[in-house]
């Protein structure tokens, strides 16, 4: 029997299953207990290998996430806004570990996640990367610091297949700007602009978002004032960053009580 730290990955045919799966292989102490399909799916019954990119493991993909909750110490779960109030509640039953790195939930599926985290250790974040953890605290620390005399401006580009915007990166980022400045985002974001909008308002934090190609994720936040402009910036050439910090965050959460955290409580930022 294995005695690693066992982990289980949802969507195991999807972008990110595969890179999930690859980086829980490759994460020493760790071990990949199994993943999931939706039922009918046609990945189910075949080895859990063949998506990861590597040999056979033994392991067959499954429809039945009830069951890998119950098998591992942690899940990982980047499918879909719709699947994470169910897989929420899978982990407060078995009392295990599960990483969301899924955006764009309503308020329902987020009071669902919310009141699961009572009874299990969730890690629940806009954006797995380390980088982008480290982005959000300096957006609201510029932010905090410049004052609403410099304009903000988030700008994020993705693939063609991305369904939610602005990504749920942006509006992590926009709430950060507007923690710093000690305002609610929803009272000073402009989600779009079209036709005669009108002098731009001081205060407000607008956002744009691009969409094409293979773009894994870009994300610029721009302060602009009159005579000069501050730019922060995050490229993601590779979802490999998203895996890496969505499987430290589940191992961070080994030596947590219930509640719901974020990546930066995983950094340990304040």
């Amino acid at each position: 029997m294995p005695t690693d730290f066992l982990i289980g990955v949802t969507g195991a045919a999807g972008r990110m299953g595969a890179i999930l799966m690859r980086e829980v292989i490759a994460t020493e102490g760790c071990t990949l207990i199994g993943a999931t399909e939706m039922p009918g799916h046609a990945a189910i019954g075949r080895d859990i290998g063949a998506f990861a990119g590597v040999d056979p493991l033994g392991v067959a993909v499954s429809d039945d996430a009830e069951q890998l909750f119950a098998l591992a110490d942690a899940v990982l779960d980047f499918t879909a806004a719709a699947a994470s109030p169910d897989h929420a509640a899978m982990a407060a039953c078995a009392g295990k570990i599960l990483v969301i790195g899924t955006t764009g939930h309503d308020p329902a599926q987020l009071k669902a996640i919310n009141e699961a985290a009572k009874r299990c250790a969730i890690v629940q974040s806009p954006n797995m990367s380390i980088s982008v953890t480290l982005l959000m605290a300096l957006t609201e620390r510029v932010a905090g610091v410049l004052g609403d005399e410099y304009d903000i401006e988030i700008i994020e580009m993705h693939h063609r297949h991305k369904v939610d915007a602005p990504s749920g990166t942006a509006l992590g980022l926009g709430r950060a700007a507007a923690q710093g400045r000690g305002v609610k985002l929803d009272a000073v974001a402009v989600r779009g602009r079209d036709g005669q909008t009108g002098a731009r308002q001081r205060g407000t934090i607008g956002f744009a978002a691009l969409r094409g190609g293979d773009v894994v994720g870009d994300h610029t936040v721009i302060f602009a004032a009159d005579g000069e402009r501050f730019e922060l910036t995050h490229k993601a050439s590779s979802r490999q960053t998203y895996a890496r910090g969505a499987v430290r965050a589940a191992q961070w959460a080994r030596r947590k009580p219930p509640g719901l955290y974020t990546m930066a409580d995983v950094v340990g930022i304040k």
